[in-house]
């Protein structure tokens, strides 16, 4: 499987990395370790997870069960070393993990040393922030988006402070790179700006969904990764499913994510079964699997260094594993453009 440089650090990872949200909770450890053995198998060495997970639904009561999982596969395997391991710090999140808190320098190395607790490893290859602590356009907060409140001298000496939890955790060998997610192309740039200035972590990549049907990356931000060498890791490259067509016509399939999750968190609307259809519709005239097509795409963009998948059931990641050997056209990507071109973000 292809690898990419995961920004400047000196770590390669596999085009396709291994989500873990599920694990818990649509995932039991059996078959999240089979997982983890079919995914090294074929050629995958990236694994992400967080300590807010599992997901579907997300609760205090099996918070950091997911790293829990991963831990005792490093345990019982000691292949631990067989992974770049990526987790991340919750921040404000969803409330449930230290109350909401946002990211400190005082919380940094606590929730350091409880994913290093719950995954049985003494360092984190990856530690990212999973969500800014003044708040994030994703996740369908894109329509209202009004960054006018935000007080910029306080996120910039924030970023000092956190830069400098960092170095210390780096100084302790507890982690070797450093993370964005639910980021924009100014906080990025803040972030790299201030390490520069202070000889900090320099972000290496940025956790944002991205997909076929969600290609808010595709400007702004790609310019900053592509000319400042930081990576995007895309979530969601199938949309929360959507793009498999399970969903069309009404359909919800029992144990699926709708069935658990209403509205996909907002990425169920009018416009996207539409715009489903019309990239099923690409995929057939170029006799191409859409699940695979669809992972594909995210994970060869030119700003991207490894795309986020799940899978709930082993079978699942069988078929979403033939990606890697999917061939993108130019002839294909164009029409994928035009298709974005006539249903964009249709969520």
């Amino acid at each position: 499987m292809k690898r990419n440089p995961l920004g400047r650090t000196g770590i390669e990872v596999s085009e396709l990395c291994l989500g873990t949200m599920t694990y818990g909770t649509q995932t039991d450890p059996a078959d999240a370790h089979a997982q983890m053995d079919r995914a090294l198998e074929a050629g995958i060495n990236m694994l992400d997870t967080a300590e807010m997970y599992p997901v579907n639904p997300v609760s205090a009561e099996t918070q950091g069960r997911s790293e829990e999982i991963v831990g005792e596969w490093f345990a019982r395997t000691g292949r631990r070393d067989a992974w770049v391991l990526a987790t991340k710090h919750s921040g404000k999140g969803l409330g449930h993990v230290r109350d909401g808190i946002g990211i400190t320098a005082e919380t940094i190395p606590q929730a350091v040393e409880g994913s290093l607790k719950r995954l049985r490893t003494d360092v984190i290859d990856l530690y990212q922030f999973h969500w800014p602590n003044r708040g994030s356009y994703m996740f369908r907060q894109n329509w209202r988006y009004d960054p006018s409140g935000q007080n910029r001298a306080e996120t910039v000496q924030h970023m000092h402070d956190a830069l400098g939890a960092l170095s210390r955790e780096v100084e302790r060998g507890t982690i070797r790179a450093f993370g964005l997610s639910n980021e924009s192309a100014w906080g990025t740039a803040m972030w790299l700006r201030v390490a520069e200035e202070t000889g900090g972590l320099r972000v290496a990549s940025i956790q944002n969904e991205y997909s076929l049907l969600c290609r808010m990356a595709d400007t702004d931000l790609a310019e900053l990764m592509v000319n400042e060498d930081v990576g995007l890791l895309p979530f969601s490259p199938l949309a929360a499913g959507l793009l498999t067509g399970k969903y069309q016509g009404g359909a919800v399939p029992d144990g699926s994510r709708m069935s658990i999750n209403g509205n996909l968190g907002g990425r169920k609307s009018e416009r996207v079964f539409g715009a489903v259809d019309a990239y099923l519709g690409v995929a057939r005239d170029f006799g191409l699997d859409p699940v695979q097509m669809a992972l594909a795409w995210s994970a060869r963009r030119p700003f991207v260094t490894s795309s986020i998948f799940g899978a709930t059931t082993l079978a699942q990641l069988d078929h979403l594993l033939g990606a890697a050997e999917v061939v993108l056209s130019e002839e294909l990507l164009e029409r994928l453009d035009a298709e974005h071109k006539a249903h964009p973000m249709p969520y």
